[in-house]
């Protein structure tokens, strides 16, 4: 029987731990090709490259081949699934990212998640992996590291499943996060996504010419909704696994009926008004 299928991208480049812990992890039920961004990409979202041409390199990382693009993630996973790979993948996963992408906020930016996003699609099933990471904590790239031996092997049984059972229905793609130290018992939680996890600020300073220039951060908040998955990371120190759908569109109601019919009003109004003037 042919072995499936799986992609394996992220954000941090074809040389993270993360990334080679969850090819390796993935590599006795599939075939796990490496295809990513040749370097840092965190945060670049859903962000495609019209202006200019990509590049990709093959490169070694652990006695691996891996498939280097000079892009974004999404690029990655256009560029592979189109041109790099032998035929359509059975599975794309994206990660395991140096650093938790929970809340909105994160998902919206992030570009581990974005891989999946895209994978999504184009009709691939997808899961993104991140676990959350303390700010002291620095990594090698282009040599395995024991903190991704454990949440590797769990991101692959969930991987798996997806492979073995697909999704729910109505769920294009999983955000799943690891708390950092993840072990055999660290329990799995299933999350709604927050909505906020940082109060933002902007720091002002000057150049030495006295113009000012600008730092963007902020300081997560202290409360989060128990059902969160925010809160099963940082507080329940949980395995965070999140559904999520492409369709952007609530759910259709009576007010939003109401608001859609004022606002047809309005615009023949405006209609009325164009033509007497």
């Amino acid at each position: 029987m042919k072995k499936p299928l799986i992609m394996v991208t992220n954000d941090d480049g074809v040389t993270s731990p993360g990334i080679v812990a969850l090819a390796d992890a993935l590599s006795g039920h599939a075939k796990a090709v490496v295809i990513g961004p040749e370097g840092q990409q965190s945060a670049a979202g859903m962000s495609l490259t019209f202006h200019r041409p990509l590049r990709v390199d093959r490169v070694s990382i652990q006695k691996r081949e891996c498939y280097a693009v000079s892009g974004s993630p999404a690029d990655s996973v256009m560029v592979g699934v189109n041109r790099i790979l032998p035929r359509h993948p059975d599975m794309v996963v994206s990660g395991i990212n140096i650093g938790e992408n929970l809340t909105i906020q994160d998902i919206l930016a992030s570009g581990t998640v974005a891989a999946a996003m895209e994978a999504a699609l184009l009709g691939i099933p997808s899961v993104a992996f991140s676990m959350e990471v303390p700010d002291t904590v620095t990594f090698v790239h282009g040599l395995k590291d024991e903190n991704f031996a454990i949440p590797a092997q769990i991101a692959a049984e969930i991987a798996l499943e997806v492979l073995d059972n697909g999704l729910p229905p109505g769920v294009n793609l999983l955000n799943v996060n690891f708390p950092w130290k993840t072990g055999p018992a660290t329990k799995l939680k299933l999350t709604s996504i927050e909505v906020r996890k940082y109060k933002d600020y902007v720091i002002e300073r000057k150049d030495p010419r006295g113009r000012p220039y600008y730092w963007m951060w902020g300081s997560r908040l202290p409360t989060f909704r128990k059902s969160s998955d925010v809160y099963a990371v940082h507080k329940e120190r949980a395995i965070s696994i999140s559904p999520l759908s492409l369709d952007l569109t609530p759910k259709v109601h009576s007010k939003m009926r109401s608001f859609e019919a004022r606002v047809s009003e309005r615009i023949e109004k405006m209609r009325r008004n164009s033509a007497h003037a």
